[in-house]
């Protein structure tokens, strides 16, 4: 069985200061066993990653778009921000990835979509984040879960770590998978585990976005 965190950031997101190789360490430790790279509108950090790390690696990205995040899983190239959520989709499957929305119901990080628009989607969207640690409020996963389970869409969880201390404060356990078709088969047999992060990780971030612009 893996023991996976779906959602973790490295120096390459524009948030973020922790070293693959901090990441891979910490991993270790934990017993964590299969990651995403998830790293804010960068694939460098995920791709450093895999070739360090003597675990699987999934290569993703958080796509900025127009009506907020979309997280690409299983990338082989970097996807641009600022374009619009239809194109960041079609990105993602022309290069056989898979199409993830992560924390889709948070108040601030949350996509930017009607409930119509959204509902449109929907066939489109491969994952669901339905536990993301970094949501203050439960609400927003719960939401995302009943989102989910309405349109029979697979879902994941993940820490959303911008520091080593987060990771493994959510983690998914699930069967080996090779492929990103068994992947979406192994989620329907996976178990979620984990705990909420402190609301001051939030606080975190933005004193690295701060040194990073300095």
């Amino acid at each position: 069985m893996l023991k996976a965190d779906f959602h973790i950031h490295t120096k390459y997101s524009m948030d973020c200061q922790t070293e693959p190789k901090e990441i891979v360490k910490r991993c270790q430790t934990l017993g964590i066993n299969c990651i995403a790279i998830s790293d804010h509108n960068a694939i460098e950090g995920a791709l450093k990653t895999q070739e360090i790390a003597p675990f699987k690696v999934i290569v993703a990205e958080e796509v900025l778009t127009h009506n907020g995040e979309v997280m690409g899983m299983f990338l082989k190239k970097h996807i641009a921000s600022g374009i619009s959520i239809e194109k960041a989709i079609a990105a993602i499957k022309e290069q056989g990835g898979l199409v993830a929305i992560p924390h889709p119901f948070d108040p601030i990080r949350g996509l930017r979509l009607k409930a119509e628009e959204f509902d449109k989607l929907a066939p489109q969207i491969d994952i669901i984040e339905i536990f993301n640690a970094r949501c203050p409020f439960g609400k927003a996963d719960a939401k995302a879960r009943e989102y989910a389970k309405n349109y029979n869409i697979p879902g994941i969880a993940g820490s959303d770590a911008h520091k080593t201390s987060e990771i493994g404060n959510v983690f998914v356990t699930l069967p080996e998978f090779k492929s990103p078709e068994e992947f979406l088969s192994k989620l329907n047999e996976a178990g979620i585990q984990g705990k909420r992060s402190s609301p001051f990780v939030h606080l975190y971030t933005t004193l690295a976005k701060i040194k990073k612009i300095f």
